[in-house]
C-alpha cells in the first residue's frame, strides 16, 4: 500500500526536478527561446521564482531576497526551492488560508495543485530548449492530466496555458499531455 504524497514532498521531488534541469543548462543557453512565447530560459526560471513569491502574498508571508536571476539562475531557484520548501514543512504556515480564484483554500492546497503544475511543465520548458533531459514522469503526467481534467477550460485563462496544439495520434503520452497545454515539441 503507498501513501499519498504530502504537500511538502511533492514539492520536494518536484523542485529537485526542476532544480536538475536548471543545473544542466548550459551557460551559453540560458538566454535562448523556451517554449514560452517570448520568454528567454532564463525568463522562466525568473517566472518560477516570481510566482512561488506571489502564491505567499495572499497568506502574508514572503520570500527574503535573494541572488539575482540576472546573474546566477540556478542559485536564485535555489534561494526560492528552500525558503518555499521551509515554510510548506511548517505546517502552521504551509496551511495558511485564504479566499483563492476558486474559493478558500490554503497555501498547501494551491502549491499542491497549480503551482506543482508549474514546476512540472516549466521543467519541460527549460530542459527541452537547453537539449537537457526534458522527461516527465508517468506520475507527473498523471497529475497533469488530472488537474486539467478538473479545471476544465479555465487552464486557457489568459496567463495559464495558450490554445491546445494538434499532434497526431501515434505521438507518445508526454507530447500529447504538452499539447494539451499548448507546447508544441
Amino acid at each position: 500500500m503507498t501513501t499519498p504524497e504530502s504537500t511538502a514532498d511533492r514539492y520536494r521531488r518536484l523542485a529537485g526536478i526542476l532544480t536538475q534541469r536548471i543545473e544542466a543548462v548550459p551557460p551559453d543557453k540560458w538566454n535562448i527561446a523556451s517554449t514560452c512565447a517570448g520568454w528567454s530560459i532564463r525568463d522562466v526560471v525568473k517566472h518560477l521564482i516570481e510566482t512561488e513569491k506571489g502564491a505567499l502574498e495572499p497568506v502574508g508571508l514572503s520570500i527574503p531576497d535573494g541572488p539575482s536571476v540576472d546573474d546566477d539562475p540556478a542559485a536564485a531557484w535555489a534561494h526560492t526551492r528552500d525558503s518555499m520548501q521551509d515554510i510548506l514543512d511548517d505546517p502552521a504556515r504551509a496551511n495558511l488560508e485564504y479566499d483563492g480564484h476558486f474559493g478558500k483554500t490554503d497555501l498547501a492546497s494551491s502549491i499542491g495543485s497549480f503551482y506543482s503544475l508549474d514546476l512540472i511543465v516549466h521543467a519541460w520548458d527549460i530542459a527541452h530548449p537547453a537539449g537537457v533531459d526534458a522527461t516527465i514522469a508517468d506520475q507527473d503526467l498523471d497529475f497533469v492530466e488530472a488537474f486539467i481534467e478538473q479545471i476544465g477550460d479555465s487552464i486557457r485563462m489568459e496567463g495559464v496555458c495558450g490554445p491546445a496544439v494538434e499532434v497526431p495520434a501515434s505521438a507518445d503520452r508526454q507530447r500529447k499531455v504538452l499539447a494539451q497545454l499548448g507546447r508544441e515539441v
